[in-house]
């Protein structure tokens, strides 16, 4: 009987319900914050290199 009042006690418990809905949503939302910036990287690294060339040059010139 004391078996069946515990699981009937944590069945209803909902206790960890809201943190494990926390973690689910911050799992999400890290999944398309590294989609997204996956997806920019080669923008983002094309714009780099197009700086660093302009210093270059900038930079020779002096």
């Amino acid at each position: 009987m004391a078996a069946r009042s515990a699981l009937s006690r944590f069945w209803r418990d909902e206790r960890g319900a809201t943190a494990i809905e926390v973690g689910f949503m911050v799992a999400m939302i890290s999944l398309a914050i590294v989609g997204i910036l996956s997806a920019l990287q080669g923008n983002i690294s094309i714009s780099f290199g197009k700086i660093a060339s302009a210093m270059d040059s900038a930079n020779a010139e002096n």
